[in-house]
């Protein structure tokens, strides 16, 4: 059985081999590529896809794998470590999750030290940091610490380990060049972002930002954590929010909303309209039907999964992170999309925690707490 591969997943298939990145942007066709790869290429009889769990369960990897006669194993991030003493076989692993030093990234250096394997990833690494268990994978250093050891300055004056510069990186980019294969091509969908404006309580924000006081606790405020979290559940919960999704809900019937909390999801439940939730407490499937909410957590939402049922997502809140910003937007960015138009709406306020996180979003950037304090003090 064989499907036809668009072109720059055919180029990218030619270019692949084991230890690889496949570097495309969200919903090019990266799983697709993959599959021919290892039906092209390996003749390994067992194929085990790690995901995420939402994609686990899903489907997408089975009911793709099927149109090329493929039967493979899919399991989650979280269940990786049950594969440690597998020997040869071939793995793909989906989305960047082996970053740090912890049991997932054990396991991943344990796996491809005996498996065939390839990563697949719209955003590999922020950092060089991020390539540390690829690079060790790949043999090009022995360990992390001999990583460090060659390429980072950590800072003297931090009282935890702070990376002040890396060293060597030009071989740095000639080692990543060496492994990674850009799949770029051009989408025939159009982005259109709007920022929705949206108020907020001027005098209580105030009350948190200038006079550091938690009006919650009715107290000083103590940490830096505690002063933006106030900062945002304050503009957060203004009832506007919650009323701009209901006007939009009357042009876009069907919509995917990207929230933070616990409070947030609170106020959205009360949308009179079909909701289903993927969150921390519920794994609901995306909604059928002409008029319905999708509920969606950032830190559990935001890649791994897609929609082709809606041209619209909001955005209820900003996240700190671009790549959990840029992923999210994917969702409903697909190759199979019936979409000509997709529709991205930002609820923003006026407030100086929605300009901040805004502004660093804009620059492709991660939202730091202490570096906007000291900023904008």
């Amino acid at each position: 059985m064989s499907v036809e591969l668009m072109p720059h997943q055919a180029k990218a298939v030619r270019e692949l081999r084991n230890g690889c990145i496949l570097k495309g942007a969200v919903g090019s066709g990266k799983t697709l590529a993959a599959l021919s790869y290892y039906a092209d290429n390996e003749p390994l009889e067992r194929l085990i896809v790690i995901t995420t769990a939402k994609k686990r369960d899903s489907g997408d990897w089975q009911a793709e794998a099927r149109l090329l006669g493929l039967f493979p194993e899919v399991a989650s991030f979280h269940e990786m470590v049950q594969y440690e003493d597998v020997e040869g076989a071939f793995f793909i692993f989906d989305e960047q999750r082996v970053v740090g030093s912890g049991a997932w990234v054990k396991a991943f250096l344990k796996i491809t030290q005996a498996n065939q394997w390839v990563l697949l990833s719209a955003t590999p690494g922020d950092t060089w940091m991020d390539y540390i268990p690829v690079f060790v994978a790949n043999g090009f250093y022995k360990n992390r610490t001999e990583f460090c050891r060659e390429h980072i300055v950590f800072s003297r004056f931090a009282k935890f380990p702070k990376v002040e510069r890396f060293t060597g990186t030009a071989k740095l980019a000639q080692l990543l060049r060496s492994i990674l294969v850009e799949m770029p091509f051009e989408k025939r969908t159009t982005r259109k972002i709007v920022d929705v404006f949206v108020e907020h309580d001027q005098d209580l924000l105030n009350r948190v930002w200038k006079q550091r006081w938690n009006y919650l606790e009715e107290r000083p405020i103590r940490q830096v954590s505690e002063l933006f979290a106030l900062m945002r559940r304050t503009v957060y919960v203004h009832p506007s929010r919650v009323e701009r999704i209901r006007d939009l809900l009357v042009m876009h019937p069907k919509m995917i909303i990207f929230y933070n909390y616990d409070y947030e999801l609170e106020l959205l439940r009360g949308l009179e309209v079909k909701r289903a939730e993927w969150n921390g407490h519920n794994h609901d499937p995306i909604p059928d039907g002409d008029e319905w909410v999708y509920l969606v957590q950032y830190q559990a939402g935001a890649e791994g999964w897609n929609c082709i049922k809606t041209d619209t997502i909001v955005f209820y809140s900003l996240t700190y992170s671009y790549r959990n910003f840029e992923q999210a937007k994917g969702r409903i960015d697909r190759l199979n999309t019936p979409f000509d138009v997709l529709n991205y709406y930002i609820l923003l306020s006026g407030s100086v925690i929605d300009v901040m996180v805004s502004r660093a979003l804009v620059n492709k950037k991660n939202f730091n707490e202490r570096a906007a304090l000291k900023e904008w003090s």
